[in-house]
């Protein structure tokens, strides 16, 4: 049976296992996507996460297409609602200049919201209500913030670093984070959110909200959703020791560092429809480094006899910072194989020899 948990300070039981959906509209149709919500819901995984900038890899023309598959299968089971936790997020600021050889340090979507999104109340209220709408449903368990609207590292960028331009008075980002958090609390009064979280947020930005909050009598942020996986285990630092003090859900994306941790693109294979074959044979999980590691953490797995996979997954269960890893899936047999990792307990043995492998070769993505 599908082990439960609290979702942070929320007091939203969830399941150990969130079911991701950004491939719903591009790699997957919609009859693939309602035959994983039904098999998620039989086997009591009832914490759904997506996005309004799903499906992945995102443009215009699938802009919302996550959402609408999930409110349409809302619209022919509504019973199936209410037993699920869904969450979803909106997109920050587009752009932002950086010194040369650094990529943009997030997307810059410019179909949305005529490329002027951020966390202002004007674009969270449309954006909410939107996705509101996309997903036929009058509220959300849970409402993040995809990416902060400052420049940070995220998306295959591993440190931070400053451009003296961002180099705000003091007090600036006071300011924004204060209107993001009081438009959060209006959705918390109005019903239209239970709790709101973060995304790609770091421990500094997320104790800048917490603080804010506190001071202000505002609701807390509940979650944060980071990449955490095998082969990038830097929120093990400041930001597991932040979720563990003060209460807030660590939910893991890509614990499967995008499938590649399957062993799926080791000896230059490039499976037809898998991630990175679709981007062009590219991806932060892709690089001498990872593709050693992931080499070795496949062979703990064999050894042992078990699914590379469901080690990967086990691994994330297991960390006393994590709540609940966000699976995604493109075949039942793939969302079959991740759902039942919750029942795999990983020896010490095996944790050593993990262990071992991190110590010659930490964190090598992004």
């Amino acid at each position: 049976m599908m082990e439960t948990t609290i979702l942070g300070h929320s007091g939203i039981r969830v399941s150990r296992i969130c079911l991701g959906t950004m491939t719903w509209g591009e790699q997957n149709t919609q009859a693939d996507a309602f035959e994983q919500m039904d098999y998620a819901l039989r086997h009591d995984v009832n914490f759904w996460d997506t996005a309004e900038i799903y499906a992945v890899p995102p443009k215009a023309e699938t802009y919302g297409h996550t959402e609408e598959i999930i409110g349409r299968y809302f619209a022919e089971h509504p019973q199936a609602r209410h037993h699920v936790v869904l969450a979803s997020k909106v997109v920050g600021r587009t752009p932002h200049p950086r010194p040369d050889g650094y990529p943009p340090h997030h997307h810059g979507f410019t179909w949305v919201r005529e490329g002027q999104a951020k966390h202002d109340r004007r674009n969270i209220t449309e954006a909410l209500e939107n996705s509101l709408r996309r997903l036929q449903t009058d509220y959300l368990d849970l409402y993040q913030l995809h990416w902060p609207d400052r420049p940070s590292q995220r998306f295959g960028v591993r440190d931070f670093f400053v451009i003296e331009d961002d180099m705000a008075p003091d007090g600036y980002y006071d300011d924004i984070f204060l209107e993001t958090l009081d438009t959060l609390n209006g959705f918390i009064k109005d019903g239209k959110i239970r709790s709101w979280g973060l995304s790609n947020e770091t421990a500094w930005g997320t104790m800048k909200y917490l603080s804010l909050a506190d001071r202000n009598s505002m609701a807390k942020p509940t979650a944060v959703q980071n990449p955490y996986n095998l082969l990038d285990r830097r929120d093990e630092g400041a930001l597991s020791e932040v979720c563990i003090r003060e209460n807030i859900a660590y939910l893991p994306y890509s614990p499967l560092a995008a499938g590649a941790l399957s062993g799926k693109y080791l000896n230059n294979q490039w499976p037809e429809h898998a991630r990175f074959t679709l981007l062009g044979k590219k991806g932060r999980y892709h690089n001498p480094k990872c593709l050693e590691a992931i080499a070795q953490y496949v062979g703990i797995a064999h050894i042992n006899r078990i699914e590379p996979t469901q080690m990967a997954l086990a691994f994330c269960l297991q960390r006393p910072f994590v709540t609940a890893p966000i699976i995604g899936a493109t075949t039942m047999d793939q969302l079959k194989n991740n759902i039942a990792s919750h029942e795999l307990r990983l020896s010490r043995e095996i944790l050593d020899a993990i262990e071992a492998v991190h110590d010659k070769n930490p964190n090598p993505g992004p």
